[in-house]
Parts: structure tokens; C-alpha cells; sequence
């Protein structure tokens, strides 16, 4: 680099001193004997700018800095980008979603109409094992009511479904057509034989295997049943359709009079849901809000207030039913008379048919999470559920 003219030199030179480089004049500022002897004053850099990028050793050399990296705390505090938003919403979505579909299959399994069909085949190909489930349970419901070679055609191919519960309710579906699953009857009987498969679904596709079977007997040898109502001999779609809903026989005639009595009894019952779940469930007591909010934070599945048959000719309605581990949980809330004549009518039930029950009362409300824990791992390992 070449050295600076001192004064001597700048008062000889008639010359103006070449101009240095901005970049060296900010480096290395001329002295006051400089500034004395020269016409053209330096250029002042902006204070701004001079406090904003101040001179380093390495810059006087020429390199330059990379630029600082943030905080840490910076990137801490950053909002999610928006990939991550759209992926919460689409799970939120989806959920929302799911319980539309849910509600739909279930409303157009109560409708008795036969142009449901179309729209519950699009609903058992659902991505969702619980829309699935609801649909084919609804095409069983319509058994007698919608064409049952296609309804049997779109069960069918349900019974090789990856979710336990989707085959169950096909199986329980097949049954309400009777004869006219005959083809099944292979597809059913490979399920009972599996050693794999679930004993709660080995139960419903037995019984659906006697119905069909019973079916064709009724069929081909004019086998003789009798509504239990009025005498009236039935046919063998009656006796499936009665079988399947009521485990009882009963012509169409009956079947509709003690449909309807049930349904107007169930609906009663669901009038008085009126406590909602932390899933979404509407429950009839706090009691029973605090179980559904257990089981769901352990993501035990459960069914609640649905009918199911334990005996030959009688069904049950338990507050809980944890279809994969066959349990039934009972919240005994009340203390009348009435009530505990019928709770000692079903736990003798309970206990004849050697069931799996787990009994929580009133008093145990305000310590439910340690009772149930206590009572439920008896049968299950709740590490692995949370999982």
C-alpha cells in the first residue's frame, strides 16, 4: 500500500492528492495537517450509517462478514409456517368430517328407504373404520327394505376389513338377509376358524352363520316359525330380519309394532342425553361424562347406551361396552327403588353369563380416574391403549 504524502510533499505538489478509495478513506481518515493543506474536504459518512455498520479489522483487509445468525430465542418465537397450520386444520377437519359421515350412515339406517342404498355402498368404502361400521350396520337395518343381492355384494367384501368392529357389524349385517347371503357362509366360517380374530367378533358371526343357515332350512324344507306375538307363520326373510333386530320372531306386521315401540323408547332415552363428553359423546350424567373422558384420553374405543344381546332372547344396555377387550362398565348413579331392582335384575345377568363388568357408583364420581384404573387394569394394560 503506498504511504501517505505528509506536508512537506502537498505543499510542493501543485497536484491534488489522488483520491483514496472510499472505502480506504473511511478506513484510514485523513490527520489535521492533511485537512489543512487540502481543498477538498472529506466526504463525512452518514452517523446513521456509521453507528449501523461500523469497521472491523478484517474489513479494512477487504473481506466482509457473513451475517449474524439470529437468536435462537428469535427463531424460538417465530408463528408456525403455514404448512404446519394447514395439517392442523386438515385434522381437525378430518375428525369433523368423520362424525358427519357417522351421523349420516346412522340416519339413513333409521330412514326405511330404499334409495339409501346408493349413498351407504359410498359409505362402507370410507376411509374411516367407524363410518364404515355405521354403514354396514345401517344396510342391515334395511334388510327387507332395499334390493339384498347388492347389499349382500357390498357386505361381503367388508368381512376381510382390517378393523375388528367393521366385520362384526357386516357379519351381524349378512344375517339380517338370511338366505340371501348363502354365499357368505364360507367367507364366515373361515373367520370363525381364524385363531387370531377377535372372540367378540367370533360370537356375532357365529350367530349370523345359525341365522342364514336357518334361513335356507325355512327355504328348502318349509321348516315352520311362528311370530311370538300373534301365531302367524313367518317366512324365512321374516324370521332373519326379527332374528337379527330382536332375537325373537316376530311376522312384519309384529315387527314394526315392537319397532316402534323401541324407537320411541330410544328416543326418550336419548332426549335425556343431554351432557356432553370431552369426545363429542352426549352422556345422561356428570358420572358417566367422567368414564367417557377416561376411556377417550386412553384411546379406549367404547360404545355407549347400545343394545346387545348377551343370552339367547334377551339384550342389555350397558352405559359402556369396550367391544375390543368385551367389557361392560355400569355407572349404578341412582338410589330409588325402582332403579335397584333393576340394577340387581342385571347384574344377575351380568354374572350368569360369566361377563366381564366393572361397577362404578356415585360415590366413587370425584375419584373415577384412580377406581377405574384400578378396575380396568384387571384386564388391560393401559400403557399400551394410551399408546
Amino acid at each position: 500500500m503506498e504511504r501517505p504524502p505528509d506536508a512537506e510533499q502537498v505543499g510542493e505538489s501543485r497536484e491534488p492528492p489522488t483520491a483514496r478509495p472510499a472505502a480506504d478513506a473511511v478506513e484510514r481518515p485523513p490527520d489535521a495537517e492533511q485537512v489543512g493543506e487540502s481543498r477538498e474536504p472529506p466526504t463525512a459518512r452518514p452517523a446513521a450509517d456509521a453507528v449501523e455498520r461500523p469497521p472491523d479489522a478484517e474489513q479494512v483487509g477487504g473481506s466482509r462478514e457473513p451475517p449474524t445468525a439470529r437468536p435462537a430465542a428469535d427463531a424460538v418465537e417465530r408463528p408456525p409456517d403455514a404448512k404446519q397450520v394447514i395439517t392442523r386444520r386438515s385434522k381437525t377437519m378430518n375428525r369433523a368430517n368423520e362424525r358427519k359421515l357417522a351421523a349420516r350412515a346412522t340416519a339413513l339406517g333409521k330412514s326405511a328407504d330404499a334409495d339409501a342404498f346408493d349413498e351407504l355402498y359410498e359409505l362402507t368404502r370410507s376411509t374411516s373404520p367407524l363410518v364404515r361400521r355405521l354403514a354396514a350396520s345401517a344396510l342391515g337395518k334395511l334388510a327387507g327394505i332395499v334390493s339384498p343381492g347388492p347389499a349382500v355384494l357390498a357386505l361381503r367384501p367388508r368381512l376381510a376389513d382390517s378393523h375388528p368392529q367393521v366385520r362384526q357389524y357386516s357379519a351381524k349385517a349378512l344375517g339380517a338377509f338370511g338366505a340371501h347371503s348363502k354365499e357368505a357362509l364360507d367367507d364366515l366360517r373361515d373367520i370363525f376358524n381364524n385363531p387370531t380374530e377377535k372372540d367378540y367378533v367370533k360370537r356375532t358371526v357365529l350367530s349370523a352363520g345359525k341365522t342364514i343357515r336357518e334361513s335356507l332350512r325355512i327355504a328348502n324344507e318349509q321348516a315352520r316359525h311362528f311370530c311370538r306375538r300373534c301365531g302367524t307363520q313367518v317366512d324365512e326373510g321374516e324370521y332373519a330380519r326379527s332374528q337379527r333386530a330382536f332375537q325373537r320372531v316376530f311376522c312384519d306386521k309384529c315387527f314394526d309394532e315392537v319397532y316402534l315401540s323401541r324407537r320411541n323408547f330410544d328416543t326418550r332415552v336419548e332426549l335425556k342425553k343431554k351432557i356432553r363428553a370431552p369426545d363429542g359423546t352426549f352422556v345422561q350424567s356428570d358420572g358417566e361424562r367422567r368414564i367417557a373422558g377416561y376411556l377417550s384420553r386412553h384411546n379406549i374405543i367404547y360404545r355407549y347406551d347400545e343394545r346387545i344381546r348377551i343370552i339367547e332372547g334377551y339384550a342389555v344396555r350397558p352405559d359402556f361396552y369396550l367391544s375390543e377387550f368385551d367389557i361392560y362398565i355400569e355407572y349404578w348413579g341412582m338410589d330409588t327403588i325402582d332403579y335397584k331392582i333393576g340394577m340387581l335384575k342385571k347384574l344377575k345377568l351380568y354374572q350368569q353369563q360369566g361377563k366381564r363388568l366393572i361397577s362404578i357408583y356415585r360415590e366413587d364420581k370425584y375419584r373415577m380416574d384412580e377406581i377405574l384404573k384400578k378396575k380396568l387394569s384387571r384386564y388391560i394394560n393401559l400403557k399400551e391403549s394410551h399408546q
